[in-house]
Formats: C-alpha cells, structure tokens, sequence
C-alpha cells in the first residue's frame, strides 16, 4: 500500500526525508463560523509575529517559520483573502496589525454580514444554473475579484483543499500545481480563487459538486496514478474538502515537523430517532462515516504531538481554555464558548455581535495554545480584539 493511501497515518515525509523545518497551518470547515473563528486566530498569530519571516525557536527546538496554509471549506475563505493580501501585509513590518485590519479583518466581517447562499437561493440557483456557479460569482464579486492562483505567494504556500468525488482522492489547489495524486498534476494553474474557494466550500448536498474543465494537454505526462485520462483529467467533479479531511492536514502532516491545526468543524450528535426515510437515513450515515474519519485524523495527530514526533498545537472551536497551562490567559466562560461552538455550520450572515465573538475566542484560545505548547516566553495578550463584546 502506497503512503498516498495510508496518508495521514505515516509519519513519513514523501520520499522518505525527515519532515523539513517550517511551521504547517491548518484552517478546518465550519462554514461562516470557522471563517470568523480563524480570523480571531490569524489575528493573534500576526501579533505573536508567526506571519513574519523570522526564524522561531519553540519548547522543543528550531521551528522555523510558517511554510504553508492548509485549508478547507470555511477556513478557505480566510486563506483566500489572506494568501491575496500577503504582500501587500509586509509581514515584518512593525505597523503589521494595522494592515492586517484593513486588508484581512475589514474585508471578512464585510462579507460575514451577507448571506452566500440560503436553501432559497440554492433551489433557485438549481434551476437556473448550479449553486457552485453561484457562489463562485458571490466570492468573485465580495471577496477575490478576478484574483486567480498566480495571484497569490510563493511562500508560504497556500493549498486549498477539496475532494474529487470521482476518484475519492484530495483535490489540492496552489500556486505552484493543481494535483489529486490518482488523476494527475497541472503545473502553475490559472484558476480564479473564487472558482477554487467555492469548490473547497461546496457543502453536499446542495452545494456539491463544483464542475471544472481542463485541457488533458495541460496534465504533467506520467503524474497520476491510474485515473491519469478523461473524463477523470477533463471534467472533475469537486466536493467540500472536508468530505475528505475537514481538518487540512493532509498536505501539512508528513511535510513539517511543526503544525498549528485549528478547528472549527461541527459536532456530531446523538440522535434518539432515525426516520426510516431513505435520503435522510442515508445522510446520517454519512455524517456518521464522516465522523469516524474526522476522529481518526484528530487521534493520529494528538498521538504525533503527545510523543513530540511532532511539535505544535491542536485546539478546537469546543476546547476549554482552562485546560491550557498559560499564564494570563484571557476569560472565556465555557458555557459562551459551547454557545459559539454549535453555531450552525452555514453560510448565512452573521450580526456584529456574533462576529466579534467569534473572532474574540478565535483569538482567546490560539494564545492559550500557542504559549502553553509551542513558544516559550511571549507576552500574554492586553485584551480581546475587540473588548466590549469578550466571547
């Protein structure tokens, strides 16, 4: 069995090297709340400076510095507006944060005050086009204008993910190449950011799939893996990116030894009644499957970083701050933070309020995270991001 198909279960890197020096983020799903969750992250990682070029020392040794952005669903709409504002941030400059507020913050809680796409529209968007069609235009007109892949950095990298329901494989968006290992890579892709942000996003069922169409001359000759001809190569069909790893650890965990994995997703719940309805049971089956995988991911990765195989840190929309050893750690009641974490996962627009908090415990539990277990010695936070609302 190949290391594609154990992944992320192997340690390995690919072709056997040690996992390089470099800092992997991980941006889960969730809809608008991960969007605005991982806002609240960003913004304590860019003032812990883990956005700048400097080489950082953690707990356990060199880390390096943040070498990719790895993303799905809801967390890919942050990345795409942070991965087109990269260069323009200047990263090492002291008047970062004032930046980051104007071309990341601003932008973000503008486009989480409108609805992307409700079951009405949806239904309409069916009948006249495809409600990926639809959110792409929405991203295109709100967020990335005509903004494609070549658009963003050369470093970090950015990878935004989605699966490809024809080959069950991860569909990976960069700069550098598209690729699914099965059907095969395009070097230095042209696709626009709101095309590939809308297929990251597309929620099944309504959402799913997002079509593309390539040339079969654009593929690398010998670059898949079986699946390397049409209509595999010409006509993808692309889900959400956490059907396949709601987490974005997939490209991150054997390339880099240290990782900051940030979740976001929903919570799978009991449920005492199951209608006999075949659609309905069916989707709780694939919630239930869904589950499995998402716990599998999680269990491998606390394993790598509990052994120190790995260095970094996990936190999730649904962890308790006070279980975080950090000094001077912001309050944030658990009963508030359990309220912010079974926000609907949807698209629908969010009140100041709600947004604020989101990005206040975004940003509370990334700073209890990262001192506690990655960096020793950075100075505890003066206040939330926004003071008046807390979490």
């Amino acid at each position: 069995m190949s290391q594609e198909e154990l992944s992320p279960v192997s340690l390995d890197a690919p072709g056997g090297d040690s996992p390089a020096l470099g800092i992997g983020l991980c941006l889960s799903g969730g809809g608008y709340r991960a969007m605005l969750f991982h806002l609240g992250v960003l913004w304590r990682l860019a003032e812990l400076g883990y956005l700048g070029t400097e080489n950082r020392t953690g707990k356990h040794g060199p880390i390096g510095t943040l070498q990719r952005v790895s993303s799905v669903s809801g967390g890919s709409i942050i990345a795409g507006v942070l991965g087109l504002a990269w260069d323009d941030l200047k990263v090492d400059d002291d008047d970062l944060l004032e930046r980051f507020r104007e071309l990341v913050v601003k932008p973000v809680e503008d486009f989480a005050s409108q609805t992307t796409v409700s079951i009405w529209t949806a239904a309409w968007a069916a009948v006249v086009s495809t409600v990926s069609k639809r959110i792409a235009r929405v991203y295109r007109r709100r967020l990335y204008s005509n903004k494609t892949l070549q658009d963003l950095p050369d470093s970090p990298r950015f990878v935004i993910n989605a699966t490809n329901l024809q080959s069950g494989a991860l569909w990976r968006f960069s700069k550098p190449f598209t690729r699914d290992w099965r059907v095969g890579e395009i070097k230095s892709p042209t696709d626009s950011i709101a095309s590939v942000v809308g297929a990251s996003s597309a929620f099944p069922p309504f959402l799913s799939p997002a079509r593309f169409k390539y040339d079969e001359s654009q593929y690398t000759p010998g670059s898949g893996s079986g699946l390397q001809r049409p209509p595999y190569t010409t006509r993808p069909a692309l889900s959400d990116g956490g059907v396949y790893d709601n987490l974005g650890l997939e490209t991150v965990f054997k390339n880099f030894q240290t990782l900051i994995v940030c979740n976001a997703g929903g919570k799978y719940r009991p449920k005492e009644k199951i209608v006999g309805d075949w659609a309905l049971q069916s989707y709780r089956v694939m919630n239930t499957i869904d589950n499995q995988v998402r716990s599998l991911r999680k269990r491998v990765l606390i394993s790598s970083l509990a052994s120190l195989e790995k260095f970094g840190v996990y936190f999730s929309i649904r962890s308790n701050i006070e279980g975080y050893p950090a000094k001077d750690k912001l309050p944030c009641s658990r009963e508030r933070t359990l309220e912010l974490a079974d926000i609907p996962t949807d698209f629908a627009a969010k009140d100041q309020t709600t947004q604020r908090r989101l990005i206040n415990w975004g940003y509370a539990i990334c700073d209890a995270g990262i001192r506690s277990w990655v960096e020793d010695g950075l100075p505890p936070p003066v206040d939330f991001p926004y003071p008046d609302e807390g979490v």
